[in-house]
């Protein structure tokens, strides 16, 4: 019997809870080791639509990117929304775990793959996480471009992996680049760490305004191609690991799950 704790082990290996961001709230967090499982989503966020999926198909484990609680609760009720998913889900028998950074870092998580996906070659982690560690993982990816690109080639390569109609740049359309870094999600806080790494760009999901202002300020370029868009592609491929792993098991990526913020 395929229990929830065979999958927990699998995922620990494949996206090392050690590698997660120390604010962070990763691995089981809601359910029962012991449970039998035959069933599972992936999803990038729970949402009520994809908890609604869930419970609908017969999941009895969901492995969500974004945690799920994320900071410490003193009360699990239905007078707040993240209340009202938790008990949903715990009265249907679903088992919640999330790797969420652990994946982001992972020597074959979501910036590697990012990474990849874009034709960056002699890839590197932006930030190591250990230099002992026999593969080198940490936060982000860089690497370099050949043939170099300007970055409004860049954007068009960015638009067909991801199959958006629309980034956003920072930069001019002609600006040459050799080397470009990558951290999905939310991630300009890495901005600095990519110019001092000989990047001329940062690929991320989202940031602040402000920092769009920094890297002009810098001569840095930037892509911002959606949090949903950057991340939501690697809990699909999640779901094909799963299901090549655990042949026994039924494993899909949430159909119902989608981008809430649209061009208006």
């Amino acid at each position: 019997m395929l229990t929830v704790d065979h999958v927990v082990r699998f995922l620990e290996a494949f996206a090392p809870v050690k590698l997660a961001e120390s604010w962070d709230n990763v691995g089981l967090l809601v359910g029962d080791r012991a449970a039998a499982v035959e069933r599972a989503m992936t999803c990038l966020t729970i949402t009520p639509s994809s908890a609604a999926e869930a419970v609908a198909a017969g999941a009895q484990l969901i492995v969500t990117h974004h945690p799920l609680p994320f900071k410490p609760l003193k009360q699990l009720t239905t007078d707040t929304s993240e209340g009202r998913l938790l008990w949903q889900l715990a009265r249907a028998g679903v088992s919640i775990y999330s790797p969420h950074t652990a994946f982001d870092s992972a020597a074959q998580g979501i910036n590697q793959h990012l990474a990849e996906g874009l034709g960056l070659t002699d890839i590197e982690p932006l930030v190591l996480h250990d230099e002992a560690d026999p593969i080198p993982v940490g936060a982000g990816r860089f690497g370099k471009l050949q043939p170099a690109l300007t970055l409004a080639e860049l954007a068009a390569r960015v638009k067909k992996f991801f199959q958006l109609d629309l980034v956003q740049r920072v930069g001019p359309g002609d600006a040459p680049l050799t080397q470009v870094a990558v951290a999905c999600g939310s991630a300009g806080e890495f901005l600095a760490t990519a110019e001092r790494r000989g990047c001329q760009c940062l690929l991320t999901g989202e940031t602040r305004f402000h920092t769009c202002l920094e890297a002009e300020a810098r001569g840095m370029t930037l892509l911002l191609a959606g949090h949903f868009a950057t991340e939501r592609f690697a809990v699909e491929r999640l779901a094909a690991v799963l299901a090549e792993e655990f042949a026994e098991l039924s494993v899909w990526a949430s159909r119902d799950e989608r981008d809430p913020l649209n061009w208006a």
